[in-house]
Parts: structure tokens; C-alpha cells; sequence
């Protein structure tokens, strides 16, 4: 109590500064290295990820949709019919059949085609040719191309995501054994002295 008749405040605790960030004197240079590198790769996944799968993506795309308009343009459909009995039952799924049909410049043609088991001779069916009137696959779609598109994006992004924790994996692996290097030396030197202890 003070001279006043009032209790003296008591002083303040000496101010400390808080340690700045990183600033801990456990940490090694190699977790600092550890940390820059981590945050690097993170960067590296947040920009490269999106950029490397949209640009896969929208490149395989437009190269099929000019397989498309190319298939499209070169291939006609028109109506053959078997001229054999497609062998088999009717749930054994497809057969190789021969077929029959009048080519655009009036010639008869023939070729062979995958057909349901169990049709009869006479029965016509659509098929695919190509500019060379040979039986072929229908043109791929607008379906197929963006199916194709999506499946690139989806392949570059894993493989970006991969190259992420490769690299992750390889730079703990190499810091990992400049600690155990590191942490032996020191070993050697401080453990003559701890065992000397036990010694006396």
C-alpha cells in the first residue's frame, strides 16, 4: 500500500518479442529448404494442374473432331443384305456374315460384316464404307471426340499430380539422407564423451 492508501500495481513481466516466423533455433536448413520446396511444388500443382489438363484436353479434342469431319465426310452408309445364314443362336452375340450390295456406279459388290447370330439369309442390314466402297466402322462422333478430349485433360492432370509427388518423394529422400549423414557425424562425436560417463 502506497502512501495514498491505495495497493501499489505490480510491475509488468519484461516484454518479449515473438519469435518471428521460422525463426525456431530447432529448425534445420534442410527443413527450411524442405519448406520452400514444398510450397514451390504447390504453386507449381496449383498453376501447371489446370493448365496442362485443359490444354491436353482441348488439343485432343479438336484433332478428333477433325477425324470426325474427315470420317464423316469420306464414309457413306448404305443397305447390303446377307446372302448366308448368320450361324448360331440367337443370344451368341455376333457373327462374321457374308453381304451383297449395288455400288453408285451400278456394280455388285460383296463383303463380309458383323451380324446378330441366327439371322437368316435375305436379311438386310445397314453398313459403313469407305471411299473405296470396302466395309468399314461408322465415322467416329462429336461423342467420341469428347470423350477423347476428356480423357486427355484427366491423363495430363494425373500426370501432373504424379510428377508432384515424385518430386516430393525424391526431395524428402535426398534431405532425408543428408540428416541421417549429418546426425551420424555428430554422433561420433558426442558419443565417446556420453559413454565416458558411464565409464567413470
Amino acid at each position: 500500500m502506497n502512501a495514498h492508501g491505495s495497493y501499489a500495481s505490480d510491475p509488468h513481466p519484461p516484454h518479449r518479442e515473438r519469435a518471428s516466423r521460422g525463426a525456431n533455433p530447432l529448425r534445420r536448413t534442410s527443413d527450411k529448404i524442405e519448406t520452400w520446396f514444398l510450397r514451390f511444388l504447390l504453386l507449381v500443382l496449383t498453376l501447371g494442374l489446370p493448365m496442362a489438363s485443359i490444354s491436353a484436353g482441348v488439343t485432343a479434342y479438336e484433332s478428333s473432331m477433325r477425324t470426325v469431319q474427315a470420317q464423316t465426310a469420306q464414309r457413306q452408309q448404305i443397305t447390303a443384305r446377307l446372302t448366308s445364314d448368320a450361324g448360331g443362336g440367337a443370344g451368341d452375340g455376333t457373327r462374321q456374315a457374308q453381304i451383297h450390295w449395288t455400288g453408285r456406279n451400278g456394280k455388285e459388290r460383296s463383303g463380309t460384316t458383323l451380324v446378330r447370330s441366327g439371322t437368316p439369309k435375305g436379311t438386310t442390314v445397314r453398313v459403313w464404307l469407305d471411299r473405296d466402297g470396302i466395309v468399314t466402322g461408322p465415322p467416329m462422333t462429336e461423342y467420341n471426340a469428347r470423350t477423347t478430349g476428356w480423357f486427355a485433360g484427366s491423363s495430363a492432370a494425373a500426370g501432373v499430380f504424379a510428377g508432384f509427388l515424385a518430386a516430393r518423394a525424391g526431395m524428402r529422400q535426398v534431405l532425408d539422407r543428408r540428416r541421417y549423414a549429418r546426425w551420424e557425424a555428430e554422433w561420433a562425436l558426442v558419443e565417446p564423451l556420453w559413454s565416458a560417463r558411464f565409464r567413470q
